[in-house]
């Protein structure tokens, strides 16, 4: 498999050569849509595993795979991964907050209900984990946890642990889309999952925006 298309664990190994248990991966989805939620996943690997090695050999950067790729894919990373959630905040509070605070906001909650479970509290406490945070910024601030970060770029593309988390958190939210679309019919969010297609423009042109839409960011093309 070419290292340009598929993740391995070379940062993750670093990590762990550090004297760390674990890797938390996290990335965002739906950042650029213009309806629906934006959602973090978070994927926790563990170097004691057995079967580190053998993560789903079709794992890529969520982008580049197939929805049915992603779906027949999720039930082995599930299984997979030590531990993994999925936080989201709403278009509403992209609105208020702005998409940066509304990522914080979806990552703490995803990370939240990761340290639910007080054995992976005791065992992150005694043995260690670091997050691997795919972009060029730590954005997460003070809900990280008091983990240490490490920000990559392209660690969506090259990461196990952070493409794992990104497969997780887009198969989760275009799931969420699906049912937005029944509720919100005409609009065609099943396909295109809140993105501004042209066929989602002409229909917000027609019939103007719903309650799931970032109605801030509808200002040009409404206008």
């Amino acid at each position: 498999m070419s290292s340009k298309t598929f993740p391995s664990l070379d940062s993750e190994r670093r990590i762990f050569e550090r004297g760390n248990r674990f890797v938390i991966g996290i990335d965002e989805v739906g950042r650029g849509a213009i309806a629906g939620p934006v959602a973090v996943g978070v994927s926790l690997i563990d170097k004691t595993n057995p079967a580190l090695e053998a993560w789903p050999e079709k794992l890529q950067d969520s982008k580049l795979m197939t929805p049915k790729s992603r779906s027949e894919i999720a039930s082995p990373l599930i299984e997979w991964v030590s531990s993994y959630a999925v936080g989201f905040s709403s278009n509403k509070e992209i609105d208020q907050l702005g998409i940066s605070e509304a990522l914080r906001l979806a990552a703490g909650s995803a990370l939240d209900e990761l340290f639910k479970d007080a054995k992976t509290r005791k065992r992150i406490a005694e043995d260690g984990a670091v997050i691997l945070l795919d972009g060029s910024q730590n954005w997460l601030g003070k809900v990280s946890y008091g983990l240490d970060v490490q920000v990559q770029v392209k660690a969506d593309t090259n990461c196990v642990s952070v493409a794992a988390a990104a497969v997780l958190a887009k198969v989760t939210r275009d799931s969420l889309m699906q049912e937005l679309d029944t509720q919100n019919p005409g609009y065609g969010l099943a396909g295109h999952k809140g993105y501004a297609s042209a066929a989602h423009i002409a229909a917000l042109r027609a019939r103007g925006p719903t309650d799931i839409h970032r109605v801030t960011w509808l200002t040009r093309i409404l206008a």
